[in-house]
């Protein structure tokens, strides 16, 4: 890599400056002759630096700690269905990223309230802003690390009246006729440190990294927040599913406690079986206060997310679809080896294990000179009419190179440093991978689990409907007593929150899915 090519867009030339103390108080002129050479010598070692390969190991991506599998393990659900099979025992489908989630991810479950305060987040929400604002200021170190390529220059004129003293030391009466006079000036200076060793391009190589890390983190936080919305509306709705089921079972329990007590009066029942009857009611009661409050917090919870004022805020019951088999959206999860791509917190471990890496040859850049080149010129006169005429001008050229050669080993402890937090850096990297395929394997699993069991649960619902029906008709015909019915009752009270349960919790794993797959994200949007 070569200096930028704006660098030798700016050559010195005749009248280039120096830095200021580099210039004498005795100006010494050169000839044309001179001064062009000076100027080429300079231009020829700008041109050099172009082609000087900077310091330090070129960044190659570390290899996963596995081999990325060529398909996933836990499929089996119904509404995820699996990637395209391999032909000819290597993949090649048509187009990586056909099958795959994109953009605003959450319209997959075509539920408009869901969507609406999903869109709230990307203006609203203010950690998300934080994260964005995060990301601008990396963003501007890349333009801080890329001024250094440039020179530095200043000019500024000087206006000075002075008076000689008569007493002075050394002074000779007789030579000594002028003791007022002006100084006028007018100068400008340069300098430039010449990117010889490569730690300029290294530093903007690693704030550029630095960056396009903090905008994988904006992406993963704005994953998080809208993949956390999602979960908790679906188990606000879940929690919806409950009361209604709640407030249907204690519709049919007020009614069994008037038949207990009807039953009581015309000397059939007992007390005990009124006892029973209104202790299972209290109970019921008991359950729709705390599913009531618990749908509270998620109401709140959603309300901040999408920022809106939580006093005024408000989400009307809509209970998930009962007595039939849940509808999920259908998943598409693509390859795995497509999961690399996809993930942002990968593509922000990577990039830091890139910003370690340049580390290492800023690091190493320090244990060669440093070289810097400066000149300064401008104008000088004792008169306003003379100021800026030629024979005011003066102009300098320098250079200067120093080099440390006793630090007490700090520099090779500082490259140390520097190569051990590449591997660190590689390591969290390689790791990231590992566990962003158990994440996806884990909700694979869960879904294709839960499935069954939703299944399960169905027929178990069936079930203890049925001996509810039987124990309702036995008590009514004096066969048995209540304490039949209140088992078989919350028998089949249990069996249906469980249900509702699954239900949401399958949608609630959906979302976790997605969340693990990437949403609708990959690197292509991380700037270059």
């Amino acid at each position: 890599m070569g200096t930028p090519k704006t660098v030798l867009d700016l050559p010195l030339s005749t009248k280039d400056r120096a830095p200021h103390f580099l210039r004498s108080n005795s100006t010494q002129k050169m000839g044309p002759a001179s001064l062009a050479l000076s100027a080429s010598a300079l231009l020829l070692l700008t041109l050099a630096i172009s082609g000087c390969k900077p310091v330090g190991p070129n960044y190659q991506r570390p290899a996963p700690a596995t081999e990325t599998p060529a398909l996933y393990k836990e499929t089996g659900a119904s509404n995820v269905p699996p990637p395209p099979n391999p032909a000819n025992g290597s993949w090649s489908p048509a187009n990586p990223s056909d099958g795959m989630l994109k953009g605003k991810w959450w319209e997959i479950y075509n539920d408009p309230q869901l969507n609406q305060y999903e869109e709230r987040i990307a203006t609203y929400n203010q950690s998300l802003h934080a994260a964005l604002e995060t990301y601008f200021a990396a963003r501007e170190q890349v333009r801080i690390a890329r001024a250094a390529f440039y020179p530095t220059l200043s000019a500024g004129p000087g206006v000075n009246h002075a008076k000689v003293s008569s007493h002075r030391p050394l002074t000779i009466p007789a030579t000594s006729t002028i003791t007022n006079y002006n100084d006028l000036t007018l100068e400008g200076q340069a300098s430039w440190e010449p990117d010889f060793w490569g730690k300029i391009r290294r530093t903007v190589e690693s704030a550029k990294a630095a960056a396009q890390a903090s905008n994988a983190d904006l992406a993963n936080v704005e994953l998080s927040l809208e993949s956390e919305l999602a979960e908790d509306y679906f188990e606000l709705r879940g929690l919806d599913t409950q009361k209604q089921l709640l407030d249907s079972d204690i519709k049919a329990l007020n009614d069994q406690l008037d038949l207990t007590r009807r039953r009581l009066k015309g000397g059939i029942g007992t007390g005990v079986d009124v006892a029973q009857a209104l202790t299972q009611l209290d109970t019921e009661r008991a359950q729709l206060i705390d599913v009531g409050i618990a749908r509270t917090e998620f109401e709140h919870a959603i309300g901040s997310i999408a920022y809106y004022k939580l006093s005024d805020f408000n989400i009307a019951a809509d209970p998930l679809e009962m007595g039939s088999k849940t509808v999920l959206p259908t998943v598409p999860t693509g390859l795995p080896s497509q999961l690399l791509e996809r993930r942002p917190d990968i593509a922000a471990a990577e990039r830091r294990a890139a910003l370690a890496n340049a580390q290492i040859g800023v690091a190493i850049s320090a244990f060669y000179p440093t070289i810097t080149l400066g000149g300064g010129g401008g104008f000088e006169s004792t008169h306003g009419g003379t100021w800026l005429q030629g024979p005011s001008s003066l102009w300098s050229l320098g250079g200067q190179a120093s080099e440390l050669l006793i630090d007490g080993g700090l520099r090779h402890a500082v490259t140390q440093q520097a190569r051990d937090n590449f591997e660190a850096n590689a390591s969290t990297y390689k790791n990231t991978i590992v566990v962003a395929f158990q994440e996806v394997e884990d909700k694979l699993s869960d879904l294709r689990i839960l499935e069954q069991e939703e299944e399960a649960e169905r027929a178990a619902v069936a079930d203890a409907q049925n001996s509810l029906d039987i124990s309702n008709q036995r008590y009514k015909g004096g066969v048995t007593s209540y304490l039949e019915v209140t088992t078989a009752e919350n028998t089949l009270i249990q069996n249906q929150r469980t249900e509702a349960n699954l239900k949401s919790e399958q949608y609630a794993k959906t979302v976790e899915l997605i969340r693990s797959l990437g949403g609708g994200w990959d690197t292509t949007q991380i700037p270059k």
